[in-house]
């Protein structure tokens, strides 16, 4: 098999293990915002599970947040990186 027929039989086992992102309804949100607004105000640390655009999958962080901007729909974790991820972008929220 010539590297040209690999490269291309890799992209398409890629593509097809693309994930799409699902749509959130309004009770979803709304718990989601409660338990983000929930953690910062007691300082409890939270794991969020988030869509990635660039991978086109689901991923995972654990850690406190920093910032809740609902303006600017963005959260940023308290972490060495300061993470930040897109509201639009989270799918669940657990709160430890």
């Amino acid at each position: 098999m010539m590297p040209e027929h690999e490269e291309m039989i890799r992209q398409l086992w890629a593509e097809q293990e693309y994930k799409e992102k699902p749509i959130l309804d309004e009770q979803k949100q709304f718990e989601i915002n409660s338990k983000l607004q929930l953690a910062l105000s007691n300082d409890l640390t939270v794991e969020i599970e988030y869509y990635s655009h660039d991978l086109h999958d689901f991923q995972k962080i654990k850690g406190k947040l920093l910032i809740v901007d609902n303006l600017a729909r963005v959260l940023q974790f308290d972490d060495e990186d300061s993470t930040v991820i897109a509201l639009d972008e989270v799918m669940e929220v657990t709160v430890d």
